[in-house]
């Protein structure tokens, strides 16, 4: 089984079981965006969520090579009201913990957060008045079954099928072949008889009346 990245034009980067795309280049126009405008851009896909230290890490790592500073990320996170806590934009619970340790005055329903790649850390941000400078849209990988096994398979099948066919029209021919053959040649000779001691002598007296 082979893991796919979206093939869409853009650069996906695969790590563990999904794809991110780090927006740069022609994408990265503006260099600042509000949350709602990284939603946009990775509208189809999904904003940023981060479940584990490793992954938390592999991203840090990368946006060295896509961004020349060090920036801040948009995480797509959200404070949901009806469970008094924040949330990724798929409506699973936020279960790493990676706050900054500094505090906010924000009000909590105006809380999204961001990804600082200075230290590696999360912080809680405005979602109206703080843009942030990088935008990482994640899809989950596809999995795609390697069928070349099962084309080989059905393939000397195949051969397989055609051997028999040939040997069971061959096996035919040759038996009627051999059939209409024993018929239209078989003669029939009788065996053969010496004379009877009558005969020979009836044989004898013919030739001496003969020669005589």
């Amino acid at each position: 089984i082979s893991t796919d990245c979206p093939a869409d034009g853009h650069t996906w980067v695969p790590f563990e079981n999904s794809c991110y795309y780090f927006v740069h280049g022609q994408d990265d126009i503006a260099k600042s965006y509000t949350i709602e405008d990284a939603k946009h851009i990775c509208k189809g896909y999904g904003l940023l969520s981060i479940s584990t230290i490793k992954e938390n890490n592999f991203i840090v790592k990368y946006s060295s090579f896509v961004w020349k500073d060090q920036i801040n990320v948009w995480l797509g996170m959200y404070y949901d009201s009806d469970s008094d806590s924040l949330k990724w934009f798929d409506k699973t619970d936020v279960v790493l913990n990676n706050w900054d340790n500094s505090s906010t005055a924000l009000a909590l329903i105006d809380v999204c957060a961001a990804l600082y790649t200075s230290s590696g850390k999360w912080v809680k941000v405005s979602c109206e008045d703080d843009p942030e400078h990088g935008v990482v849209c994640e899809s989950a990988q596809s999995n795609s079954k390697d069928n070349r096994p099962l084309l080989l398979a059905l393939v000397i099948l195949s051969v397989l099928i055609i051997i028999g066919i040939s040997d069971v029209v061959w096996f035919l021919h040759q038996k009627n072949y051999f059939s209409s053959t024993s018929f239209t040649s078989f003669e029939y000779h009788p065996p053969f008889r010496s004379p009877s001691g009558d005969e020979t002598s009836l044989v004898e007296a013919e030739e001496k009346e003969y020669t005589a």
